[in-house]
């Protein structure tokens, strides 16, 4: 056996019951793996291998003795930043303001440090989460680990650029527009955004969801597992379900399968996603699925609705902060935030009334279809140093046109590799289905991903 680093979740948990290899053993290999891709590569924070080798030692002991502590003694997993874990400032991707250290582990790494996951790190986002893009005022630039040169997209930047780069088998991200999906689809990985309320999250808000980030349906379906247990901090949370997430068999037959191929607006979609999308298309037509062509749910009106309810939202915070400490958030986000002061309360009702509008939307779709894929992004990777793939700060959200009406209508969505583009880099399918059916969407992501095969080659450390 190698050092380990390629088994996914369940094949580690399987190693250490056999006592092919340790919690020590792979936390060893995995910190030298880190030290050779973390200079170039930047998708950490507040990470602490001293303390990572003596959580890994205890595990160790633990599963000598045969008794592992839960589902995921000794597995290592990262955490977004933005999710609060004790003891630690939560700087919400920016140099503004204070950071006081976390007082109680969010929900989300409540549940993961009872199952005795060994936290690797906390990973970058943007400034309050609010690029699809690996820069941060506070962290600095996240990087592709596909092509240096290339972003990783965001907010859940470095949960991705970690999971591509083999930072551990298990990464947890946040989304709210596309935060988990998209650097998914850029980074080549699976990112799961189940339905709002699922895993219980703290602070809460409108759309906003934790979901795994892993190289593999089954280990998404394995966090699952140990991430929709309650929590009441979060007094929007679905009641408890008992699921077996790790049952991922599905009978495609007969289903019912929308394609959206068209977002609506924003972006035009590129061809070579285009072509990755109707291939996908073609495997589940195969496999017995009836296609439905889809229009778009997403308008124009939708969209800028949604902008100027997020820039007066993102104004309401910048404003509390001093003329010296707003210089130190990113410039691009100041320049669109800006423009949430020169709202009405009127403008910004109506446009907080499109995420209903957009809800009424999506849910109508399941109407006329048990499932539906499509683009998660309708563009290919974008420089690394640029904001968003406009690179324009008054168009921020162009890109998000797949991805956004599932958060607002809450329904569950997932984000896989489905090939990659004539330069290598990784093209994303999205698959959704109806409210609460988030195991319906593990398991369609599992079919294809068993048609497409396995992915053998990941990016390698750079020289």
């Amino acid at each position: 056996m190698n050092d380990g680093l390629t088994l996914t979740a369940t094949e580690l948990l399987e190693a250490y019951r056999r006592k092919r290899l340790s919690p020590s053993e792979y936390v060893e290999a995995l910190t030298r793996h880190i030290g050779q891709w973390e200079p170039a590569l930047n998708a950490l924070y507040a990470y602490d291998p001293e303390g990572l080798a003596r959580a890994a030692e205890a595990a160790t002991a633990r599963w000598a003795r045969g008794e592992p502590r839960g589902a995921l003694d000794g597995v290592p997993v990262t955490l977004k930043e933005l999710i609060a874990t004790r003891g630690l400032p939560v700087p919400h991707g920016t140099l503004a303001g204070e950071h006081p250290p976390a007082i109680e582990d969010a929900p989300p790494a409540a549940r993961l440090a009872e199952a005795g996951a060994l936290r690797v790190a906390k990973t970058t986002c943007p400034d309050y989460g609010m690029l699809s893009s690996g820069r941060s005022s506070f962290h600095g630039l996240t990087r592709n680990p596909w092509n240096l040169e290339w972003n990783p997209g965001g907010s859940s930047s470095g949960a991705a650029a970690a999971a591509a780069a083999g930072y551990g088998p298990l990464h947890l991200g946040t989304d709210i527009g596309g935060s988990i999906r998209l650097p998914a689809a850029w980074c080549g990985i699976v990112g799961f955004k189940p339905t709002l309320g699922r895993i219980p999250i703290d602070p809460y808000y409108v759309g906003r969801c934790a979901g795994p980030m892993t190289r593999s349906v089954a280990d998404a379906a394995l966090m699952m597992t140990t991430l929709a247990r309650t929590d009441r901090r979060d007094a929007m949370r679905l009641p408890p379900e008992t699921i077996d997430w790790q049952d991922l068999a599905i009978e495609v037959r007969g289903l019912r399968l929308g394609v959206m191929l068209e977002a609506g607006c924003g972006l035009p979609l590129d061809d070579e996603i285009r072509a990755a999308v109707e291939a996908a298309a073609r495997a589940f037509e195969t496999a017995g699925a009836t296609l439905v062509p889809l229009g778009p749910v997403l308008t124009r009106e939708m969209l800028d609705g949604l902008d100027r309810f997020w820039q007066a939202r993102q104004w309401s915070e910048l404003e509390l902060l001093s003329a010296d400490e707003r210089a130190r958030v990113l410039p691009e986000i100041v320049a669109w935030a800006e423009s949430g002061a020169r709202l009405t309360g009127v403008e910004v009702v109506r446009g907080f009334q499109q995420t209903l509008a957009m809800r009424r939307a999506t849910e109508a779709i399941f109407d006329e279809v048990d499932a539906l894929i499509s683009p998660t992004t309708p563009n290919l990777a974008f420089p690394a140093d640029w904001p968003s793939p406009t690179n324009d700060p008054r168009r921020p959200f162009e890109h998000i046109a797949y991805t956004v009406p599932w958060n607002m209508g809450e329904q569950p969505a997932i984000s896989l590799n489905a090939g990659f583009s004539r330069v290598g880099m990784p093209i994303g399918l999205q698959i959704v289905a109806p409210r609460f059916e988030d195991h319906r969407v593990l398991k369609l992501a599992g079919a294809f991903e068993t048609w497409r095969g396995p992915m053998t080659s990941w990016p390698l450390p750079p020289r």
